[in-house]
């Protein structure tokens, strides 16, 4: 569907929200190249055309290194001069011209320069490679975008779990011995978790319920308030009671993602990250890529609450271990979207 009567997508506007079938993921989100400068070319299928297009492409590749700005290439078919150069260039498929009306380019190619927030900063016709380069040559760093310092938009508070309950929930998870954790993904109309690279983290699930009935109040008492104060947003619904590891051992580390992006976790509205042990592991910081290179960390007993819709990562753990409570916090329209929702998942369960 593509943009109805507003004007083309212009400076300062956020992409839309693309997904694209690429070589190797049939339902690649542009979204999730967010922290760095993203240049979209919508190409032609004008051969020669699009052959001028890739060679000032090819003469710009000393700027995309794939961290501080990356390229995507938009075709209706894969061809032979279509080559991937993974994180450096990446092309996306849209065979119905889908992508292309969403980004104003379906009737006139273009090249498209997002910023690392994926806001719009520049639209420059595919034939103006002189223009290109100039504008590629003047990016700055990734931290220095926006010309100002940047913060992300989180709540970080000390003081959510005492230290007592913090060492107790640390033995409940060592008691049990953690299970490989993996992502939700949207497979064939369908939410299924799968492992993936990307994370590398164990997990434990709360069952006794006096320790459920301890770790709820704590949080109705000392987070739920404070996130109604500074986020206007009344949590009435509490969605797992999970004990987390991040383990130097084997990596410890979740790349950048979202939490709300398939059928089974659209009704999640903040994410919560509350360290347990924060004085006994080096990493496994948030980073929130979308807002800077800058890291959070909260203390022991501390929370970090954000946006689940916030692009985050959980940095590499490079010595020891971390533990940490992740639940996720949701109201009564978001019971709502969950019960709807319920039937996609692979395994429905229970409302938390």
């Amino acid at each position: 569907m593509g943009r109805w009567d507003l004007p083309p997508l212009s400076p300062g506007e956020l992409a839309p929200p693309i997904v694209a079938a690429t070589r190797a993921n049939p339902r690649y989100r542009f979204s999730t190249v967010a922290g760095r400068y993203a240049l979209v070319g919508v190409m032609p299928d004008d051969g020669a055309r699009r052959a001028r297009a890739l060679a000032a492409l090819d003469a710009l590749r000393p700027h995309i290194d794939g961290r501080r700005l990356a390229a995507f290439l938009v075709a209706r078919a894969p061809r032979d001069d279509m080559v991937d150069n993974i994180p450096t260039q990446r092309w996306m498929f849209d065979p119905d011209g889908a992508v292309a009306r969403l980004l104003d380019a379906e009737d006139e190619p273009a090249w498209l320069l997002f910023d690392p927030t994926l806001r719009l900063l520049q639209r420059i016709p595919l034939d103006e490679t002189d223009a290109l380069a100039r504008r590629i040559a003047a990016l700055g760093g990734v931290d220095d975008h926006a010309g100002a310092p940047l913060v992300a938009p989180v709540l970080t508070l000390p003081r959510v779990f005492e230290p007592d309950l913090c060492r107790r929930l640390i033995a409940y998870y060592e008691a049990r011995g953690g299970a490989p954790s993996g992502v939700m993904r949207d497979v064939g109309g369908r939410t299924i978790g799968v492992l993936d690279p990307m994370k590398r983290r164990s997990d434990v699930l709360i069952e006794t319920q006096d320790l459920k009935d301890e770790v709820r109040g704590a949080l109705a008492r000392n987070l739920v308030p404070m996130v109604e104060r500074a986020l206007q947003f009344r949590a009435t619904r509490l969605e797992r009671y999970l004990v987390a590891c991040y383990d130097a051992s084997s990596g410890g580390w979740f790349m950048p993602h979202r939490d709300n992006e398939t059928l089974g976790t659209a009704h999640r509205r903040f994410a919560v990250s509350i360290n347990l042990n924060a004085e006994e592991h080096e990493g496994g910081d948030l980073r929130f890529p979308e807002f800077g290179s800058r890291t959070y960390r909260p203390p022991t007993g501390g929370a970090v609450v954000f946006c689940c819709s916030l692009q985050h990562e959980a940095t590499a753990v490079t010595r020891g271990r971390r533990h940490a409570f992740l639940p996720f916090l949701y109201d009564e329209a978001g019971q709502r979207i969950r019960d709807k929702n319920l039937p996609f998942l692979d395994t429905p369960g229970p409302p938390a």
